[in-house]
Parts: C-alpha cells; sequence; structure tokens
C-alpha cells in the first residue's frame, strides 16, 4: 500500500496583518510532530511554488489563508474550494482559486483540497505595511492547528482502513 502524503500550504503576506495567518499556521505546525508523508510548507506568496508543488502526487491539500467573507474576525472555516478553469498566474500572486486552477490546468490531480480560512480583523496596506497578527486571529492559530491535526489524522485513518 502506497503510503498518504498530505500537503500543508501556508499562505500570506507578513507584511499585512492578519494576511499572515497562514504562515504562522504553518510555523507553528512545523513545531509539532507530525506522520510521515504529511508536508508543511509556508509559501507566503509565491504562488508558483505552491503551484509546482500542487503537482506532486498528494491525497489531500490542506491551505491555510485569512478569508474575508464578513464574519466575526478569528471565525475559522473550512471551504471546499471550487476549481474554476485556469487563467494567468502573476510570479508572485496568491490567489488559491487561481493557483489551483493553474496547477489543475499543469495536471495536478487535485482529489482533496480544503482551505483553512480565518476571518481577518485587520490587513494593514500595502503602502503602510502592518506586521504581526490581530488579538483576536493569534488566538484563532492554536485552534487552527488542532483542527489540522485531527483533519490529518482522519486522512490517515481513511487510507489505511
Amino acid at each position: 500500500m502506497k503510503p498518504a502524503r498530505i500537503l500543508i500550504g501556508g499562505i500570506g503576506n507578513i507584511f499585512l496583518g492578519d494576511d499572515a495567518f497562514g504562515c504562522e499556521v504553518a510555523r507553528q505546525l512545523a513545531n509539532h510532530p507530525l506522520p510521515d508523508g504529511v508536508r508543511v510548507v509556508d509559501f507566503g506568496i509565491r504562488g508558483l511554488d505552491l503551484t509546482y508543488a500542487l503537482l506532486e502526487d498528494y491525497q489531500r491539500v490542506i491551505l491555510v489563508d485569512a478569508v474575508a467573507r464578513g464574519g466575526k474576525p478569528g471565525t475559522l472555516y473550512v471551504i471546499e474550494p471550487a476549481l474554476p478553469e485556469a487563467g494567468a498566474l502573476e510570479m508572485h500572486e496568491m490567489a488559491p482559486a487561481k493557483v489551483l486552477a493553474a496547477a489543475r490546468g499543469m495536471g495536478a490531480r487535485l482529489a482533496e483540497v480544503l482551505i483553512i480560512g480565518c476571518e481577518p480583523e485587520n490587513l494593514g496596506a500595502e503602502e503602510e505595511p502592518r506586521m504581526g497578527l490581530s488579538p483576536v486571529v493569534e488566538s484563532a492559530v492554536e485552534e487552527a492547528v488542532g483542527m489540522i491535526k485531527v483533519m490529518v489524522t482522519k486522512a490517515l485513518e481513511t487510507v489505511h482502513a
């Protein structure tokens, strides 16, 4: 039996406040022991790197990002993204839908993709960078790490059942 492979990708810009949520979750996950076959990467704003990583044979992909959906800041969402048709992807663009579409257009088999999103409180602005997460989003990091560890365990149990 082929071992399960899971990719966990943190997405975000560390200079835009709560947009760094995915980066921080990836950083924290890197400090936890994870089973063989689980790869954690902080992709930051490197959409092209994530696109190429998705071409590898992963049974499950979990992306972690700040996601503004109009909820209370710090709210966590589990999103099953729709995969649009491939479009143009800029070198440093990190729009998850575009990255997933580009990877699929290049032949990636994206069987199970989930996005763990956190409602941001403050994203700062490109003209005025803001480093660090707001306290409410910072408090959601540990919960997201726990959610992901449970998802990984369940995914591996399903593969080995």
